[in-house]
């Protein structure tokens, strides 16, 4: 990953390592394609992998899991969590703060 300052957000994160959908769209409609696989394959692979095992393994999911394993595709729904763990990695390391299973970024008002 190198320095977590080169990327402006954790999605340009994703996007790099190909493991966010591709955006075109004119006039305010964005329209979403397949996912771009850019980026290092290797790293990429890891982290489907590991959100195969996630999706699988996981004794108690979170209601996001159960909800997007309900209504998308298996791979789609590994794929969407792949990303999730990339922006995690990339808010930590850019942060400069430990990782916090219940940390939430925005308070519900």
């Amino acid at each position: 990953m190198g320095d977590a300052a080169t990327f402006k957000s954790g999605r340009e994160f994703a996007a790099f390592l190909g493991l966010v959908p591709r955006q075109s769209g004119t006039g305010g409609k964005v329209r979403l394609g397949s996912i771009s696989k850019r980026g290092d394959p290797y790293l990429r692979t890891l982290l489907i992998h590991g959100a195969r095992s996630v999706l699988c393994h996981t004794k108690v999911p979170t209601q996001w899991q159960s909800a997007i394993q309900e209504r998308r595709p298996a791979n789609v729904a590994a794929v969407a969590v792949a990303s999730k763990m990339a922006r995690t990695a990339w808010a930590i390391l850019a942060h400069g703060q430990a990782y916090r299973r219940d940390y939430v970024s925005m308070r519900p008002a």
